[in-house]
């Protein structure tokens, strides 16, 4: 068996250094993972399309603008089902996420990638992240898929998950 005395003097000083690195690259690792790339598509009129878009860049992700006067076809094109539409619509990697989600449901919809095109908080509820309101409605997002299915992925007060 091997003793740390026995090692040579260089071997001893670098595993030494790897040891005390260590704590620090652990605790750096979530801010050495990129942020994940937005994308929002927003009419020039909607104030609470640039709301949620900086709620998200606050929740660290990277999110980038396009202010376009008709999203038609950005939500057709995105698949996003009419029932579900919102102000906005956002590209996330593979995945849509239409109107104001939090952003906690947008990191479990990338962490769990689900087989869907995306999730939706349809209409503009009141108290979601961007649209702040002093009495908050309780709201449900959607997730939607190719095949048209659409089912609840959670359920919100605010930022809030509640229980379904």
């Amino acid at each position: 068996m091997h003793s740390f005395r026995n090692m040579p003097r260089p071997a001893r000083r670098s595993l030494l250094a790897a040891l005390v690195a260590l704590p620090a690259l652990l605790l750096a690792a979530p801010v050495l993972r990129a942020a994940p790339a937005v994308t929002l598509y927003k009419t020039p009129w909607c104030g609470c399309c640039a709301a949620w878009g900086e709620y998200l860049a606050n929740a660290g992700f990277a999110v980038t603008t396009e202010t376009l006067e008709d999203l038609e076809l950005v939500k057709r094109m995105a698949g996003v089902p009419g029932e579900l539409e919102a102000c906005h619509t956002a590209l996330i990697g593979d995945y849509v996420v239409e109107g104001h989600v939090p952003a906690s449901a947008v990191r479990r919809l990338l962490a769990e990638r689900p087989a869907v095109r995306g999730i939706s908080a349809p209409g503009m509820p009141m108290g979601s992240p961007g649209m702040p309101a002093p009495q908050p409605e309780p709201f449900t997002v959607f997730a939607f898929g190719e095949d048209g299915r659409i089912a609840p992925f959670a359920r919100y007060l605010g930022d809030r998950e509640l229980p379904f």
